[in-house]
């Protein structure tokens, strides 16, 4: 079993523009900034640190737009998202919202993967 504590350093880069971009789109253009916040998801997912801060970013989006369905879906998210990162048992490709199964893997959108190809072994 491997287990996951820092994300790499090429990643971090491209975690951080997401969650900015995330940020940036939150007070105008609420599906963009879902987009955003469900990328860094993608990259961060691996990684206890950066999973949780996605799903606690997750968390206050869902506040923001008064969605209960997405406030109760983070919860436990963010209470065992990090705790499964860390033992390296995530669905890969999850998007991290409430919509979504959270045992569910998905397809990784092709620009992440090769960043994974990149700077993952």
């Amino acid at each position: 079993m491997k287990f996951y504590t820092v994300m790499p350093k090429g990643l971090v880069p491209f975690y951080l523009h997401e969650l900015t971009r995330a940020k940036f789109f939150s007070s105008h253009d609420i599906a963009s900034c879902w987009l955003h916040l469900e990328r860094a998801h993608i990259l961060g997912q691996k990684y206890p640190i950066p999973h949780t801060v996605v799903h606690w970013q997750m968390l206050k989006f869902g506040f923001r737009i008064k969605n209960v369905k997405e406030i109760i879906g983070q919860l436990p998210r963010l209470l065992f998202g990090g705790v499964k990162s860390f033992v390296g048992t995530v669905p890969v490709g999850n998007t991290g919202g409430a919509s979504v199964p959270p045992l569910k893997s998905m397809a990784i959108p092709a620009d992440i993967q090769k960043l994974f190809d990149k700077y993952t072994n």
